[in-house]
Formats: C-alpha cells, structure tokens, sequence
C-alpha cells in the first residue's frame, strides 16, 4: 500500500470472468462515487482468457486504489468474492458484479443510512436494464427495515448493492456456488444481526443477462430450494419458502 494514500473506509469487491465488454462500465462507477470516505477496489479475475486482466491493469496503472487479483485457478464467484474479503483492507465491503453499475451516490446514501441506523448490513432498490446497458422500465424496489423472517420468503437484497461489515463477511463469508451463496450468507447474518437496512433509491443498475439466475426463474426457484436445505432446513419448510420465492419472483419480474 502506498504510504501516502488514505486507509480505505470502504473496500469494493468485484468479481470478474470473461468480463472483457461491461467492466470498464463497473470500474467507472466505482471512480465516480460522491462519497467522502476513502475506498479501494478490488478485482478478482476468476481466469478470464478474453481481454479483463488488460483492461482492469490499464485503469489500475492510472489509479492506485485499483488492485487488480488474479485467482491460480477457476474458482467460482464464491472464491473470488472470499478472496476480496480476506485482502479487504477497508471496515466495509461492497459488492459489485462486473456487468453491473452504480449511481454516484450509491455509497454516499449507504454510509448514510448505517450512521443512522446502525445496520451491519444495507442494500439499495435496482433499476433492471438490458444486457446491451438500456432500462427496461422496471425498477425493485427495497423496504427500509430487512429482518431475517422477511428476508425468508424473498431474496431482497441484490448482491452487487451490498454494503457489509467487513469483519461480518469474514465471520461467514461466501459459499456453495451450486446454489445462491449471497442469499445464504445474508440470512446467515441476519440470523445473528436481525436487521439489514434498505436504501429505497434505484443505485443499483442491474443487467439481466440471458441464463442468468435471477433470469431463469425455473433454475433460480431450485437454488432457494438448496439454499433452505443448505442452512439445514427440513423438505417441507424449504418446499413452503421456495413457493413463496417463486410467486414473489413472478410478480416482481412481471409487474
């Protein structure tokens, strides 16, 4: 770390594989934030074999809060997210996919919402947008009070809004790729912290790629479904809470 520059309050982790055309998008995002605390980012390249690892060393070699990771082998996203995690240097992590952006004030807001409420955890509302970066109209929206039983029947929190404790990502961190291993982890704090906090503004533009999990509605209905019994719930409760996932799914993606 350069001695002259500032600790980071804020460490931004952002995964990455064959992300060659949308991640100068994320990066720009992440350098355009208002918020007055120091942050850094992290890139953790999964093994991309198109252009990624040249593009992220570009912007790195002309700002010195990029660090550019490269994984020894594919690993997954859990991995490479873990990966951010440990080398985090900042007292809050923030996720960020590589085919995703933020609004400037995204962070600002954040940082905001936690002095006032003291959550561990805070996420905001996503504006959904097609893959080639233009909206689709549609914009989720978040409540500004998560609890654990909420959070049970629906996945509200998207992973690329997240703003958590770093020592809390630590204390749990990602697992199992096979089903969806943000959605465990803030039940697994939720479960100990009771209470996220959800900024209600679209800083989030989330883009819906095609066969991606929150796309394929069939798919991403198992992975809740593995993800209930991955946290040690019984058939018949994951089944219940699945069902819920699945109409809550339906009529946010369709309305």
């Amino acid at each position: 770390m350069n001695p002259n520059m500032k600790k980071p309050v804020i460490s931004v982790i952002m995964p990455a594989y064959q992300a060659a055309r949308y991640i100068s998008q994320a990066i720009a995002s992440v350098q355009s934030q208002s918020c007055k605390e120091p942050w850094e980012l992290l890139v953790i390249d999964d093994c991309s074999t198109d252009a990624t690892a040249d593009i992220v060393r570009k912007h790195a070699a002309s700002d010195r809060r990029i660090r550019y990771i490269r994984q020894n082998r594919n690993r997954g996203v859990a991995a490479a997210r873990n990966r951010g995690i440990q080398l985090a240097r900042g007292t809050y992590a923030a996720f960020l996919d590589a085919d995703d952006w933020w609004e400037p004030d995204k962070l600002k807001l954040q940082m905001a919402c936690i002095a006032r409420t003291g959550a561990v955890l805070c996420c905001t509302a996503r504006e959904l947008v097609n893959p080639d970066g233009t909206p689709q109209g549609r914009v989720i929206p978040v409540p500004q009070r998560i609890t654990h039983a909420m959070l049970m029947r629906t996945n509200v929190i998207p992973c690329s809004s997240a703003l958590l404790r770093t020592d809390i990502a630590r204390e749990f961190g990602f697992v199992c790729d096979k089903y969806h291993e943000d959605y465990i982890l803030w039940l697994r704090v939720l479960d100990k912290y009771k209470m996220a906090a959800g900024v209600n503004a679209p800083a989030l533009k989330c883009r819906q790629s095609e066969g991606g999990k929150s796309r394929n509605k069939l798919k991403s209905a198992y992975m809740h479904y593995g993800s209930y019994r991955f946290l040690g719930y019984g058939r018949l409760k994951s089944l219940y809470y699945m069902l819920f996932y699945t109409l809550n799914g339906f009529l946010k993606y369709l309305g």
